[in-house]
């Protein structure tokens, strides 16, 4: 159903995210097979990942060092021993009939996240568990004609999956948790966030109840919603789906849903399976996991900065707005590109300025990540510095900045010489077309006279436009408010 039906203040909704992570190993949580992203279908599917008669799973170390990683960042108890259970469904894409994942006893306990709220505060969002499992395959269902295809590469794919708490209470809070662990993951080194590539993404539970009351009202699952945009829509549709059905009388099913964007509307895939369905027990195959104190210690030693102090830092000792350091620290390579701009250039409100502004859209318009760009830190601190050293001016600098990144290969300086875009500090030259320009628009001169200071911002236009830019609006400014009030 689309979202058609008017919001209401009678109802609230209650929300929890169960977010699934890919792991960034090279190899698979029980086999030796790669990970790597795109390879051809059904090219890195091994005899283990297929659970071939004969063939043992070998559980990989490092994907037990990312999910302790993430459950020391979250402040949860660490589980020493916990255990692999079989979870058992059949579809087309689980050739084994079960997966391997954990249950009662995950290795990662309870946690929480904050998230920044809309009105500059945070909230606290307890995070129930994490757990690690295998990934199945993926079905095609658009590759053949009347056929669906399967892709096995996925397969025995390492997951840390972390389940919230049903406390978010908006589509709103919703998005800013999945985007919180989204940098925090990506902080950590232990999932490149890639959501279009499904390297992350999340099923949603939804209920609604009456405003004011405890109990909670029947939910359903959204699954595989892979963007921020989609979480909130998802949720905002399912939300108005729900009271609509309870406002006419009728009652919500535990359902499994499907988010179609195309559509915008949610609609039921199958009946929701309780655990019971997946006669849960533990896999045979594998011996309990049991880690000491001295593997967790290890790992807590080799905790990067986490996005949040991070984000602290940079107001406190760069004095960045928490919106400008909070952009920044979404991504750990946005703050490393940043801070290796702060290393040739001591301006970092203006480094941050044009990091968030000019270099951002420059990445969004070419679809790149901050590692593939045209313009290093390097450069984006000569920028800066040559607009401070009164070389270029913001405009002729903007300039510079697109014939840098068109053309990398050059050195700054070479692009402002070749393109003639050094900044005009002749003062001589800027006296006479100041005179000129004030001789040319006497009613304007007066009105500025007699009080209607906006008219500066007239005469600084005429000059920028017949200096394409390269005039010193500074200079510029005060010679001529000075010749005005003579």
């Amino acid at each position: 159903m689309t979202n058609d039906a008017p919001h209401t203040t009678a109802w609230e909704p209650v929300i929890g995210l169960e977010v699934h992570v890919q792991l960034a190993t090279a190899s698979k949580i029980f086999s030796a097979t790669s990970t790597a992203y795109g390879a051809a279908p059904n090219s890195q599917a091994s005899i283990i990942d297929l659970g071939m008669p004969g063939v043992l799973p070998v559980l990989n170390i490092k994907a037990v060092e990312m999910a302790v990683t993430f459950g020391l960042a979250i402040g949860a108890k660490i589980n020493r021993h916990s255990i692999f259970d079989r979870k058992n469904y059949f579809y087309p894409d689980l050739p084994k009939g079960y997966q391997i994942s954990q249950f009662e006893q995950p290795i990662v306990g309870k946690g929480q996240l904050d998230i920044p709220l809309a009105d500059g505060t945070s909230r606290k969002i307890n995070i129930t568990r994490a757990h690690l499992e295998e990934d199945a395959g993926k079905s095609l269902h658009d590759a053949f004609a009347h056929r669906t295809g399967i892709d096995l590469n996925r397969a025995g794919t390492p997951l840390l999956e972390i389940v919230s708490e049903p406390e978010l209470a908006s589509a709103t809070e919703a998005v800013a948790y999945f985007r919180q662990l989204h940098s925090l993951v990506r902080a950590l080194r232990i999932c490149d966030g890639n959501l279009n590539e499904g390297s992350m993404r999340c099923d949603v539970n939804v209920s609604v109840r009456p405003a004011g009351t405890e109990k909670l009202g029947q939910r359903t699952e959204i699954k595989n919603v892979n963007s921020f945009k989609f979480v909130e829509r998802a949720i905002e549709i399912e939300m108005a789906r729900q009271i609509d059905l309870l406002e006419r009388g009728g009652q919500v099913q535990q359902q499994t849903m499907l988010f179609d964007p195309d559509r915008d509307e949610t609609r039921p895939m199958r009946s929701k399976e309780m655990s019971d369905d997946y006669r849960y027990f533990p896999d045979p195959d594998l011996l309990p996991l049991v880690i000491d104190d001295a593997f967790i210690e290890r790992v807590r030693t080799n905790l990067p900065e986490l996005p949040h102090a991070r984000r602290e830092r940079f107001v406190g000792e760069h004095k960045l707005s928490e919106y400008d350091a909070d952009l920044l620290t979404r991504d750990p390579e946005i703050a490393d590109y940043f801070e290796s701009v702060l290393q040739d250039c001591n301006d970092a409100k203006a480094s941050a300025n044009w990091v968030n502004g000019d270099l951002s859209a420059a990445l969004n318009r070419a679809d790149l990540n901050i590692g593939d760009s045209a313009i290093s830190a390097a450069t984006l601190a000569s920028l800066i510095n040559r607009i401070a050293d009164g070389t270029l001016s913001t405009k002729t600098a903007k300039a510079a900045f697109e014939a840098c990144w068109n053309d990398p290969e050059l050195a700054l300086d070479t692009i402002i010489e070749r393109d003639g875009l050094t900044q005009m500090n002749d003062t001589s030259e800027l006296e006479r077309m100041v005179a000129e320009v004030i001789t040319a628009n006497p009613d304007q001169a007066e009105q500025f006279r007699a009080g209607k200071e906006k008219l500066l911002g007239f005469f600084v236009g005429k000059i920028m436009q017949a200096t394409q830019g390269k005039a010193n609006p500074k200079q510029l400014n005060e010679m001529l408010r000075a010749a005005l009030l003579k």
